[in-house]
């Protein structure tokens, strides 16, 4: 099977990316999946750079102590730089690794704190809890770490005014964790409007063919109820002349009758072109829909003999997969999610399976509601199970 179903309209672009949102090919919907983060971003040369110079400051801890200072220094390094390539589905794994970075750095902290230097990795981590975590969950966290670090200067170092050391490391530790707020909280505003934007995308390209065929509807009527009626009565006039005993050798008349006799045929044939509609392009539309999301990445297969003419059945299909791509990124942490869309009778079925799992005792939410109550009211129904392999599989009929 084909997977567009033989569609190749030009496929509209948008505000925020130079190539085509739903660009055609072998069916996958993106390329390569992208990650939360990159090894070389910003965010990491910067706290590699500062990991340098805490590196460098490692000659005046104590030499007898220094090796472990190493050692430490070494696993708080490779446990940051570690959180930029554990793959979405091992979420849980990043976040006992952030969890466990102030421990290391405490510990690095508490090993000698007279360097004075290590305390800037707790501002590193911080950036990276509030990346990660939520502000009130990442807020309580900075509190207990600075807390335990204002117990080791105090019990373990000795320092005199310890509460002055750690408020000049909480200012630039609350510096960090703004700046990552924000810059989170902006990433996510732009990721909701560009889901935004595919969305008013896909609808703007179903009702661009919706609008289409209409138009098509109207030319045709206007072609058969007009024209046509016109050179009937003009064939059947020049018929009549034919068979006039004056005109019985008027080889013109005969011709002419001839020719709009053609004519008339020919524009029943563009009639019947017109109304036969190849429908609405869902392939298109289900692409450009999928777009900004870079996972799941949509896997999608259209039979040729599916034909949607309907805007509110092509707008049902375009709702459901939007809601599988929803769930399949939120709870089933899946990377492909499968589509496809056949006839069976006057039905139309599709199956929808993602690659992801489902965890153990799942509810039905107000998405899954709202499909069900769209499908009830256009005399269709879905069905939701878990596959074997434990991934969510849904399947829904409609009226072909």
């Amino acid at each position: 099977m084909p997977a567009a179903g033989g569609h190749r309209s030009a496929v509209p672009e948008v505000t925020f990316c130079a190539a085509p949102i739903a660009a055609t090919g072998n069916g996958l919907q993106h390329g390569a999946m992208a990650k939360p983060r990159r090894l070389f971003e910003p965010l990491n040369l910067a706290a590699l750079l500062t990991l340098g110079a805490v590196a460098f400051s490692m000659r005046y801890y104590d030499p007898a102590r220094q090796a472990t200072a190493w050692l430490l220094l070494g696993l708080f390094a490779a446990g940051f730089l570690s959180l930029s390539v554990w793959p979405p589905r091992l979420r849980r794994v990043e976040h006992a690794v952030i969890a466990i970075l102030p421990v290391i750095a405490l510990l690095l902290i508490a090993l000698d704190p007279k360097p004075g230097t290590a305390p800037v990795l707790l501002v590193i981590w911080i950036a990276v809890a509030f990346s990660d975590w939520s502000p009130r969950v990442a807020t309580v966290a900075l509190i207990v770490v600075d807390t335990v670090y204002y117990l080791i200067l105090k019990y373990i170092a000795g320092f005199g005014a310890p509460l002055m050391s750690v408020l000049i490391f909480a200012g630039f530790q609350a510096f960090a964790a703004l700046c990552m707020h924000y810059a989170r909280s902006a990433e996510r505003t732009r990721d909701a409007l560009s889901r935004v934007n595919a969305d008013l995308l896909a609808t703007r390209a179903l009702l661009a063919d919706s609008a289409r065929d209409a138009e098509r509807l109207r030319v045709a009527r206007e072609l058969h109820d007009v024209a046509g009626h016109k050179l009937t009565a003009m064939r059947l006039n020049l018929r009549a002349l034919v068979d006039e005993p004056a005109f019985a050798g008027n080889a013109q008349l005969r011709i002419a009758e001839q020719l709009s006799g053609e004519l008339l045929g020919d524009i029943r044939n563009v009639v019947q072109a017109l109304r036969d509609s190849g429908g609405l392009d869902l392939a298109t539309a289900l692409r450009a829909l999928a777009a900004p999301m870079p996972r799941p990445r949509l896997r999608l297969t259209i039979a040729d003999d599916v034909r949607v003419s309907d805007p509110a059945i092509a707008e049902a299909v375009l709702r459901l997969v939007q809601e599988a791509l929803t769930n399949a990124a939120k709870h089933a942490d899946a990377d492909v999610l499968d589509v496809a869309l056949h006839r069976e009778g006057a039905r139309l079925h599709v199956t929808i399976e993602d690659d992801g799992r489902v965890r153990d005792g799942w509810r039905e939410g107000n998405g899954i509601a709202g499909m069900r109550e769209r499908l009830a009211g256009l005399q269709g129904r879905v069905r939701l199970a878990r596959n074997p392999r434990g991934a969510m599989r849904i399947d829904a009929e409609l009226p072909a």
